[in-house]
């Protein structure tokens, strides 16, 4: 009886202390969002490191992006194909291609694979940067470690998220124009006609929507996990990876919450 009551508490205790764990990742990845937001319109932005910023997610995410995108636009194209020829609806792919990657594929993708390659390099920086006690010498120096490392690599992945989009929405669409025009014998112009009329204005600005939030997630999140490194050079691989995977899980969950917030908000 003692053994079972000494297993259960201890069961409790490991949950109770996942659970403190959890609401303090949370309180604290909110409070750094709240203060870097609040620095962005109070204080002076760091100008350069904010431009090597924006260059370096540039740099480190068009390629990858623009591979992503290409290939999601043609496989969807694909399995349209062969999904709704069976139903002798081949001509209307273009419209669910360009619905599906202007609204979530596009936002999506590209956010992970900001998130992977860039999120993972932001934490890695700021966490190198707190274990070599550079950090301590910014706030030795009566800077604010926010200020300078913060809201420059916030506002960089904002602004950088919205335009590799737009690129990945283009480059998508290409691609699943490729396969259409292959698979279901329609013109080009028909496909452009297609997604044209088919893609609202407003499909095009809640994906750009979707996607400065999770640039903004991704940097809060990837500068968190490196100011809040512990343990040397081990600490910032750890680092590093939470960044990445609670990065690409806050990504789906606001997804999802942006999705139903914007069909509201439309409807009404």
């Amino acid at each position: 009886m003692t053994e079972r009551v000494s297993s259960v508490r201890s069961v409790i205790e490991k949950r109770g202390a996942t659970f403190l764990d959890f609401l303090t990742l949370v309180g604290g990845i909110a409070s750094l969002g709240g203060q870097s937001l609040i620095m962005l319109f109070r204080k002076r932005l760091a100008g350069r490191e904010f431009i090597d910023q924006f260059v370096a997610i540039g740099n480190r995410s068009f390629s990858i992006v623009s591979v992503i995108a290409i290939f999601t636009g043609m496989v969807i194209a694909l399995q349209l194909a062969v999904g709704l020829g069976r139903f002798g609806l081949k001509l209307y792919i273009g419209q669910i291609v360009g619905l599906s990657i202007f609204r979530e594929l596009g936002p999506v993708l590209t956010s992970l694979m900001i998130a992977a390659r860039v999120g993972s390099g932001i934490a890695a920086e700021v966490g190198s940067m707190v274990v070599t006690e550079q950090v301590l010498a910014i706030e030795a120096m009566g800077a604010s470690p926010i200020q300078k490392l913060v809201v420059p690599r916030m506002l960089a992945t904002m602004i950088a998220a919205p335009l590799l989009t737009v690129i990945a929405n283009v480059i998508g669409t290409i691609g699943g124009g490729i396969v259409t025009c292959a698979e279901a014998g329609v013109t080009v112009g028909y496909y452009i006609d297609q997604v044209r009329t088919t893609v609202l204005i407003e499909d095009f600005f809640t994906g750009l929507a979707k996607s400065a939030v999770f640039g903004f997630l991704i940097a809060i999140i990837a500068c968190y996990h490196g100011l809040a490194t512990t343990g040397g050079t081990e600490g910032v691989g750890k680092a590093t990876t939470r960044a990445v995977v609670h990065a690409s899980i806050m990504i789906f969950i606001f997804d999802f919450v942006l999705t139903k917030l914007f069909f509201v908000l439309l409807e009404t």
